[in-house]
């Protein structure tokens, strides 16, 4: 990536603002601006997060904004009530309080001498979220938002309940909370007053994984901060921006179908990072291209933008299977609008243990002979199916296939005739039984190579009770025939000619998503059943597309590491107890922040096992460390833990957390702990 130093506007650098709200609370800003807009006002731009301005989100703040506010903008970065230097206690995500806070903030905004009064908010994940809420609450200086990685729909995209299956993200994202919420603002910032707040922390905020748990349907509690529950609600501009590694990409071809407001989609092959930062590359000039989106939305310039076509994405190349990458090839490719106008659906019927193209079949009409196939998959399956969200892709994408398919019934073509392209979200239709009430089903499409690798390309899960809906799941009855709809995630893919479509069923994908609470026989009733895939014919518009630039940043800041890390993704088996275990080791070592001088220490593990075919046997395990340390004055230490296990009946949940002043002459005096023990009822999960 390109550092660029000289930028059209001299900026200057505002550490710490305390923007006050209508409570009389205050959230903590960080401000970028060009050195004369009190006398040259420019709109504002603005990021609303809970990961800490002075510190975790330090690095990336200075690529960012800084690039931003000197193409002359004010960027603000602020951080959410009870998150890094800001008053109050952050007790859930996107909750109303939340909301009202973020109208507050771009109200203040507009209303600083330095801004014109037209304002932008961007982000990624919890940012990009929270952006697109507020363009559907629509606060009057609010003129376009860039939505990264985020969704706009809280139950089935933010790591709960895919396809009402419980994802094991849904602790992964509440330890990654869990340590944060317990983290206290920095005594440089908000002075003496860090204790007393850091304590308020400590007691109110909570444990989220309790409150998760106990909505697993889609009920009201998901709703209110779920844009789709009315896209009418919003009025300005969209950017969607997302990866086909990451979780979220689903949301963009909603976004584009149902918004009635200018929007533009843009989806690579990067994980959960934004484009100019992506793993797996080719990353690209992404801020150049927030310049043009905030130069003709808030500046009222005429950037192009409204005359280029409304979604642009990575077109995927084949290639063999990998748990990393560090480039994905492909090429850039576009639709003018969405749902694409010339995508046709090829259907691909099952038959013993085949896929048969019958788009163009030919045939008397006679009905397709139908076989009942059953299966009970082992609880391995899954084990290499990589993380819901590619945060790093080192090494957390899906492995080799053939890892997963002996426990998965599997259908395959032919070797393609010729090249297929396919753009969109693909469908596998089913007619399905079960001798349990409660079952569910993993679907993956992989792309079979010659030598027999295979590649997964993109995949689907459904809560079999949550066959019409999320809403009201209901029960199976065993042995009556239902018949159900999975819906794989978005992608953009080329088979080649002379490789072969797979597809593969399980009835578990653990830990990717938790097993259910009996093992459960599934029966699939081939010729009633089909892969449904959007297929896209090359144009040579795609040829000469407008290009993107590189990726181009302001300076990093600049750190020091005092201790290197360790990022590790391991799979274990104890041939002595039966018990398999998945491992993931974050470790990002310990640095300190040259112009601040803080010192950072960041590590958090997960452990995910079974015991052979024993459903109740699933166990997630998570640890986090934090410590803060700025000379003697302060020097902190915060470590959580959480275990996630359950019966036939209910979920478990055990907790702890336990906060630190160090100090040399007393060492690890202990100043806060508290434990959980929660047990909650399944939900038809």
């Amino acid at each position: 990536m390109r550092s660029v130093t000289e930028l059209p506007h001299e900026i200057e650098t505002l550490e710490n603002v305390f923007v006050p709200l209508r409570d009389g609370q205050r959230v903590a800003a960080r401000i970028w601006r060009p050195i004369d807009a009190v006398t040259d006002p420019v709109p504002a731009v603005v990021e609303y997060i809970p990961y800490r301005k002075r510190d975790s989100t330090r690095g990336r703040d200075a690529y960012n904004h800084p690039y931003i506010a000197g193409h002359g903008y004010a960027c603000v970065r602020v951080d959410l009530r009870g998150s890094g230097d800001s008053d109050g206690v952050l007790v859930d995500e996107y909750r109303p309080q939340e909301h009202r806070d973020a109208e507050d903030v771009i109200s203040w905004l507009a209303d600083q001498p330095w801004c014109d009064g037209n304002v932008g908010m961007m982000g990624i994940s919890w940012g990009g979220f929270n952006a697109l809420q507020l363009a559907a609450m629509n606060p009057p200086a609010l003129k376009a938002v860039i939505s990264a990685s985020a969704t706009d729909d809280l139950y089935v995209d933010n790591m709960h309940y895919m396809g009402g299956c419980l994802l094991a993200d849904n602790l992964s994202e509440a330890t990654v909370m869990f340590a944060f919420n317990s983290l206290p603002p920095d005594p440089a910032v908000v002075g003496d007053r860090w204790r007393e707040m850091w304590r308020e922390r400590l007691e109110g905020s909570g444990l989220w994984l309790d409150t998760w748990l106990r909505h697993q349907r889609r009920d009201e509690y998901w709703k209110p901060a779920s844009v789709c529950e009315d896209y009418t609600r919003v009025r300005c501009p969209v950017m969607a921006v997302g990866g086909w590694a990451d979780g979220y990409t689903n949301a963009i071809f909603r976004l584009l179908e149902n918004l009635d407001v200018p929007r533009r989609g843009l989806i690579g092959p990067w994980g959960h990072r934004y484009p100019h930062l992506g793993v797996p590359g080719p990353a690209i000039g992404f801020l150049q291209e927030v310049v043009r989106w905030w130069d003709h939305w808030l500046k009222g310039h005429d950037t192009g933008i409204e005359d280029e076509p409304m979604l642009r994405v990575w077109m995927q190349d084949s290639v063999p299977p990998s748990a990393t990458y560090e480039d994905r090839p492909g090429r850039w490719v576009a639709e003018p609008s969405w749902p694409a106008p010339d995508l046709t659906e090829r259907e691909y019927r099952f038959t013993a243990h085949h896929l048969v193209d019958i788009t163009d079949d030919a045939s008397d009409g006679a009905p397709p002979a139908q076989d009942r196939l059953t299966l009970q998959s082992p609880l391995s399956v899954g084990m290499f199916a990589g993380k819901w969200a590619s945060y790093s892709a080192v090494p957390d994408l899906p492995y080799d296939q053939r890892e997963e398919d002996g426990g998965a019934l599997v259908f395959e073509t032919e070797p393609l005739p010729e090249t297929l392209e396919v753009l969109g979200l693909a469908r596998v239709r089913l007619e399905v039984s079960a001798d349990r009430p409660v079952a569910q089903l993993a679907v993956r499409l992989s792309d079979v190579h010659p030598d027999g690798e295979a590649t997964r390309v993109t995949y689907g899960v459904l809560n079999l009770t949550h066959r019409d809906g999320s809403a009201q799941p209901a029960p199976l009855e065993p042995g009556v025939r239902y018949p159900v709809e999975v819906e794989l995630n978005g992608v953009a893919q080329v088979f080649p000619a002379g490789h072969r479509l797979r597809v593969s069923i399980s009835t578990s994908y653990w830990p990717l998503v938790w097993p259910p609470p009996e093992p459960a026989t599934v029966t699939i009733t081939t010729g009633a059943s089909a892969l449904l895939l959007p297929v896209r014919t090359p144009r040579p518009e795609d040829d000469h597309l407008r290009e993107f630039g590189p990726p181009e940043a302001a300076p990093e800041a600049e750190t020091s590491v005092l201790a290197t890390g360790e990022h590790a993704w391991r799979v274990t088996r104890d041939l002595a107890t039966d018990i398999s275990t998945l491992e993931i080791v974050n470790d990002q070592g310990t640095f300190r922040i040259e112009d601040t001088g803080t010192i950072i220490h960041r590590d958090t593990r997960e452990w995910y096992s079974f015991r052979w075919n024993d459903v109740t046997s699933a166990r997630g395990e998570t640890r986090t460390v934090r410590r803060l340390e700025n000379g003697d004055d302060w020097r902190v230490e915060v470590t959580t833990r959480t275990v996630l296990t359950c019966t036939t009946s209910d979920f478990l949940i055990n907790a702890q957390l336990d906060a630190y002043e160090l100090d040399e002459q007393q060492g690890h005096p202990r100043v806060y702990s508290q434990n959980w023990e929660r047990r909650i009822p399944r939900d038809l999960v």
